[in-house]
């Protein structure tokens, strides 16, 4: 199943999307800028072969609701999302709130 839900951050929307996979879900909270993922994402991919993207994103490990993704402590970013400010242990919610235009 797929659940793609709106969800309000200090007046902000963003969306998030969560995929029930057999063993697994897939979390993502995003917006037209970037995003946070659950341990699915491969920051070292997006670094290193998709560089030239410039994708800005952080990844949270051990989460399986989208509200523990939002407060769960980001455990790898992108080199673009260091570049808003967003580090490594910065809560899920607060590095969306700098991924804000």
């Amino acid at each position: 199943m797929i659940n793609l839900e709106p969800i309000n951050i200090e007046g902000h929307t963003f969306l998030s999307i969560s995929v029930e996979l057999p063993k697994t879900n897939l979390l993502v909270v995003t917006n037209d800028k970037g995003y946070i993922m659950c341990g699915a994402l491969d920051v070292a991919l997006l670094n290193e072969k998709l560089k030239d993207r410039k994708v800005i994103a952080g990844r949270a490990v051990g989460v399986k609701t989208i509200t523990q993704l939002l407060d769960a402590p980001l455990e790898s970013i992108t080199y673009e999302a260091e570049e808003l400010g967003i580090t490594p242990g910065m809560i899920g919610r607060e590095a969306l709130l700098k991924m804000i235009d």
